[in-house]
């Protein structure tokens, strides 16, 4: 994985237009699912929480990644911007997947983020929490990948 990445825009300090936009661009490459993508828009040394996992790095981010999405299959991810101020985020987010059983979630979470001068993540500290769910509860059933542009959001669906 290439340890360079010149630039990820929109750039800090963040105005409410370049931090939601930071937000909706986070949303799609996680619903691409493409773990070696994904892990380019961190630093080389980024320290996430996730859980009780500590991955540091984006070869340990993509490792990450690589295990998060095989477990959860119909992996369907809605972000939300929450609270911003120069080179930091807080995002909450929802997102629906199915397990190797055929059982369905909705989880549950929060993460704040910190970047660097170029755009890149630094920091991320997420906190989740899951909900089983029929498959008739679920809210999300975009095809897989980006979430289409008319399909409502976190607030719009009351979550």
């Amino acid at each position: 994985m290439s340890s360079f990445v010149e630039s990820r825009p929109p750039l800090p300090p963040f105005t409410r237009e370049t931090a939601t936009q930071k937000v909706r661009l986070a949303e799609d490459g996680w619903n691409r699912r493409d773990p070696e993508k994904v892990a380019l828009a961190y630093t080389a040394d980024s320290r996430w929480r996730n859980r009780a996992e500590f991955p540091v790095g984006r070869e340990q981010i993509a490792e990450f990644l690589t295990r998060k999405w095989a477990k959860e299959r119909e992996y369907r991810l809605i972000k939300e911007l929450w609270a911003f101020d120069e080179n930091r985020i807080a995002v909450r987010y929802a997102y629906e997947w199915q397990d190797h059983d055929g059982n369905w979630f909705r989880s549950y979470g929060n993460e704040n983020w910190e970047f660097d001068e170029r755009g890149l993540m630094r920091e991320r500290h997420a906190s989740i929490n899951d909900l089983a769910i029929s498959e008739e509860e679920r809210l999300f059933r975009w095809p897989l990948g980006v979430r289409p542009d008319d399909h409502p959001g976190l607030s719009e669906l009351g979550l």
